[in-house]
Order: structure tokens, then C-alpha cells, then sequence
């Protein structure tokens, strides 16, 4: 228990430049905190004990505002980042040094029966409010962009974005999809609203004018 702890706080240490000392990491981080105490509930769960588990489960969800089932699997250095909004679901499989942002859920999609959550490979990244749904792999190396919505198998060394996620690089080359989205010189639908209503406005104005000069 003492080396997850050491390991972890060190994990939080090398990510984050606001970790300023270890004893800050262990007293005030929520993310360390909520993988400690899921240690001891999936100690419980898997000696069968699964109320228990399911208690320590949800004080520490109450506590911390992420919510691990005890039945999750949970890898080496496991880094979730601010936290709150954390789902991870109970056949979820995490391996090691996956960095977790706020309001990312491995999760399952209602429709499967026994393995229903994602298996998460090794250095992982999982961006801010990001969904992995389903019983697949997402593969070591990989990096999940914020609010994606993962639904299909992510190979390693790549890249996911959009709802639902493509891949948009692989081992660091642009996939087809990558290139067929244009992210820079995007339309804004608000400002061309705004021109249209502008011009309408106009139009009125001169049809209103020359009523006047009748």
C-alpha cells in the first residue's frame, strides 16, 4: 500500500507543476485519495465482500466526486487530474501511468452482458469530459480529446477526437479523416446569424424609408 502511495504522489508530482510538495499531493489531491481508497474497496470486493466494497465506494464518491466501482481494475500510477465527474465503471480495466482529466466516464453503452467497460492501455491520456463507452481497448500510448465520444476500438499511438471519436493520427501521421477536417478556418453559425438578421434589419429600414417618402 505504501509503494501505490509513493508511486502515485510521485505520478501527481511529474504531471502536474501545481503539485508543490508530496504532503500536499497526499492531503489535498482528491484523485490520489479516491485511487487509495479504491484499493481497499477492491481488496473487499474481490474477497467478497461486496457491500462493504460497495460502501467504501460511494463515501468516497461523496467525498472526492469520483465515483470508481470496486470491481474496477485499476493499473500503477493512476493520475485523474482536478477529478470531479470521474465514472469509472465496474469491469473497467486501467493500465499504468493513464492520466484522467475531469468528467471522464468508462462507461458502458446498456447493451452488453459481462465485460461492459473499456480496457484503458498503459500511458493513456483521457481528456477532460471525454466518454469511452463499451467493452474495447484503447490501445497503449494513445490520447482521447476532451469531449470526445469514444464508441470502437482505439489502436496504439493514436489519436481520438469528435462525436463520435475518429481517429485523427496514428504513430504521429494525419489519418484521412484528420485531413478531410478543417479546425482553423471554421464558420462561426452565430456570427453568420448575426450578418443575416443585419442585413434583414437594413432591408426593412429602406423599404420603411421609402414608405415614408410616399
Amino acid at each position: 500500500m505504501f509503494d501505490y502511495l509513493r508511486e502515485t504522489i510521485r505520478a501527481y508530482q511529474a504531471r502536474d507543476p501545481a503539485a508543490r510538495s508530496a504532503l500536499e499531493v497526499w492531503l489535498m489531491y482528491p484523485g490520489v485519495k479516491a485511487v487509495m481508497r479504491h484499493r481497499r474497496a477492491h481488496w473487499l470486493w474481490t474477497h467478497g465482500m461486496k457491500f462493504l466494497a460497495r460502501g467504501v465506494s460511494q463515501r468516497t464518491r461523496k467525498k472526492t466526486g469520483i465515483e470508481i466501482h470496486p470491481g474496477a481494475t485499476i493499473g500503477r500510477r493512476l493520475v485523474i487530474d482536478h477529478g470531479m465527474g470521474v465514472v469509472i465503471g465496474e469491469t473497467a480495466e486501467i493500465g499504468d501511468d493513464v492520466l484522467l482529466y475531469q468528467c471522464v466516464t468508462l462507461g458502458g453503452t446498456g447493451k452488453e452482458q459481462g465485460k461492459r467497460h473499456p480496457t484503458i492501455g498503459n500511458n493513456v491520456l483521457i481528456g477532460s469530459g471525454a466518454k469511452v463507452l463499451g467493452p474495447f481497448k484503447v490501445g497503449d500510448n494513445s490520447r482521447i480529446a476532451s469531449n470526445a465520444v469514444v464508441l470502437s476500438e482505439v489502436p496504439p499511438n493514436s489519436t481520438a477526437v469528435g462525436v463520435p471519436a475518429h481517429i485523427a493520427r496514428i504513430a504521429g501521421e494525419r489519418t484521412d479523416f484528420a485531413s478531410r477536417v478543417d479546425q482553423i478556418s471554421v464558420s462561426d453559425p452565430v456570427t453568420q446569424e448575426l450578418c443575416a438578421l443585419r442585413g434583414r434589419v437594413i432591408e426593412l429600414e429602406q423599404a420603411l424609408a421609402k414608405e415614408k417618402e410616399k
